[in-house]
C-alpha cells in the first residue's frame, strides 16, 4: 500500500469514528511536530472545515508555533491558539509546584500536557467534535505520552505507525521539511528532546517494533519502559471481590 492510499484509508477511518460517535468533527493540538502535523493534515482531509486544530503554548519555543501556522497554512486548516501560560503559572504557585528535583520537574512537564487536554475537551464537549490524538506506536509502547495529558484522547489514527513511518507520510503529504527534519521534542522544557527522555533512539525503538535487530543495551532499555508504563496502557484495575 503506497502512503497516499494509507493516508486516504486513515481520513476515512477518522470520518468514519466521527460519524459513529454522533459528532460533528475533530479537535487536535497543533504542537509543531511532526505527528500532530500528519494528523492535522488528516482530520482535513476526513473533516473539511469542521475542523480545529488548538496552538497551546505554554512556555514554549517561538519555533513550535511558527512551524505548526506554516503547517495551518500550507492546508487550510482553522486554528485557534490558547496561551495557557498563565494559568500554568497560577496552578503551579497555587499547588506550590516549585520544586528543582528532577521528580518535581517532570510533575510540572506533565502538568503543561494535562492543561493542553482540558482545553482540548473543553473545545470538543462544545463543538461537539471528536479530540484525535498523535500518538504513534513506538510512542505507545513503551508508554511515552502523559497519563490523561496527550494520553487523553478520544482516537489516535496513528496508533500502528511507528515514528519512521510517520515521517514518511508526512513527507508524501506535503508537511514541510523542516518540520519532518527537526530533533522530535514534546516541548516539555528548555531542550528537551524525545530522544534524550528515551535513552534510545526512534530507529532503534522502530526497528524492535518491527523485528529488527537492536543492540542489548537498547533492548533492555526499552522492556524496562515497557514493563514501568503498563498502567498507563490499560484502564485502572478493578478487583475480583
Amino acid at each position: 500500500m503506497s502512503e497516499s492510499q494509507l493516508a486516504d484509508r486513515l481520513a476515512l477511518w477518522i470520518e468514519e469514528r466521527i460519524k459513529t460517535a454522533g459528532l460533528k468533527g475533530a479537535v487536535f493540538g497543533m504542537s509543531g511536530g511532526v505527528d500532530s502535523s500528519v494528523v492535522a493534515v488528516l482530520c482535513r482531509s476526513a473533516c473539511g472545515d469542521s475542523t480545529l486544530g488548538l496552538l497551546m503554548p505554554c512556555h514554549s519555543d517561538p519555533q513550535d508555533e511558527r512551524h505548526a501556522l506554516a503547517v495551518a497554512a500550507r492546508f487550510s486548516i482553522p486554528t485557534k491558539k490558547v496561551a495557557l501560560d498563565a494559568a500554568y503559572d497560577m496552578l503551579l504557585e497555587s499547588i506550590n509546584g516549585g520544586g528543582e528535583t528532577d521528580a518535581e520537574r517532570v510533575a510540572r512537564a506533565n502538568l503543561k500536557a494535562r492543561l493542553r487536554m482540558l482545553t482540548l475537551y473543553f473545545h470538543a464537549n462544545r463543538l461537539r467534535y471528536l479530540v484525535v490524538g498523535s500518538g504513534n506506536r513506538s510512542e505507545l509502547a513503551v508508554g511515552y505520552f502523559t497519563k490523561y495529558g496527550d494520553g487523553g484522547v478520544d482516537i489516535l489514527p496513528l496508533g500502528n505507525l511507528v515514528k519512521g513511518q510517520v515521517k514518511e507520510m508526512a513527507a508524501s503529504l506535503g508537511v514541510p521539511q523542516e518540520i519532518i527534519d527537526k530533533p522530535p521534542s514534546a516541548g516539555l522544557w528548555h531542550g528537551q528532546t524525545d530522544e534524550g527522555e528515551l535513552g534510545c533512539s526512534y530507529d532503534e525503538l522502530d526497528r524492535l517494533l518491527t523485528g529488527g535487530e537492536i543492540s542489548n543495551r537498547a533492548r533492555a532499555k526499552i522492556e524496562q519502559m515497557t514493563a514501568r508504563s503498563y498502567h498507563k496502557l490499560n484502564l485502572p484495575p478493578i478487583p475480583d471481590c
